[in-house]
Formats: C-alpha cells, sequence, structure tokens
C-alpha cells in the first residue's frame, strides 16, 4: 500500500492516517500536558474507511505516523451484481470489481459516473 511519513501534530480531524493496516479518516486529536517523567502524548480517534470501526492511537506528540496515499478517480458503471459493482476507469478504460457500501446499494445503475477512491489495491466507491 502507498503511504508516507508525517508527524502525529501535523494531523487535523478530516485527514487520514494508517493505525492498525488500515487507512482511517482522523476524528478528533487530544493532546495531554507534558509531565514530570514524559513528554506530551497525543491521542487519535479515528474511523475505518473500509470497515468502520472506530480505532485509536496514543503516541508522543512528536512521533511519525504513516498516512495513506489517495487516488481519487471517476469510474462508469458496467454492471451490479448483489453487493458488487465492476467499473471502468474513465481515463485508461481498465476495468475492476468493488463492493457497494451501504449508503448507495439500489442507488447504483449501469452507465451511471461514479467516484472512487483507489488506496493501494483496495477500492471504496465515494460519490454516486
Amino acid at each position: 500500500m502507498a503511504t508516507k511519513n508525517s508527524s502525529i501534530k501535523s494531523l487535523r480531524p478530516g485527514h487520514y492516517v494508517m493505525i492498525d493496516d488500515e487507512p482511517c479518516k482522523v476524528l478528533k486529536i487530544t493532546l495531554s500536558k507534558p509531565g514530570k517523567h514524559g513528554s506530551t502524548k497525543a491521542r487519535v480517534d479515528a474511523l475505518g474507511l473500509f470497515d468502520g470501526r472506530k480505532r485509536s492511537l496514543l503516541k508522543p506528540a512528536d512521533a511519525g505516523v504513516t498516512v495513506p496515499i489517495i487516488e481519487k478517480n471517476k469510474a462508469q458503471v458496467i454492471s451490479v451484481s448483489g453487493d458488487f459493482v465492476q467499473l471502468m476507469n474513465l481515463e485508461d478504460y481498465s476495468t475492476f470489481d468493488a463492493s457497494i457500501p451501504a449508503e448507495f446499494k439500489g442507488k447504483l445503475q449501469s452507465g451511471q459516473e461514479v467516484g472512487y477512491w483507489k488506496i493501494g489495491n483496495r477500492i471504496l466507491v465515494k460519490e454516486a
């Protein structure tokens, strides 16, 4: 999966971070005060993009984290079968399958254009 390194201090709500090898959207960041025997700690609360699970990360505020590289593209729906949709990229005409998120079930039709995110080799349909 394509990632880059960043510091935990540079994260803001709405940014993306890798927690337990899962891309997550940052919901909240809390910084604690430095204590007598330690440095400032940062707690990051995030929501998994693919599974919807809440995850948290607790590290020193000057520590590094990995951030996923997200490719945003457009595709056309070729066919819908059950919980999966077959898409064709509008730039290079490659075809691939993706699972349909809960908010788009029953709304996707053949010939429709959708926006999708490619994170590593996983596909997430984001707009219909």
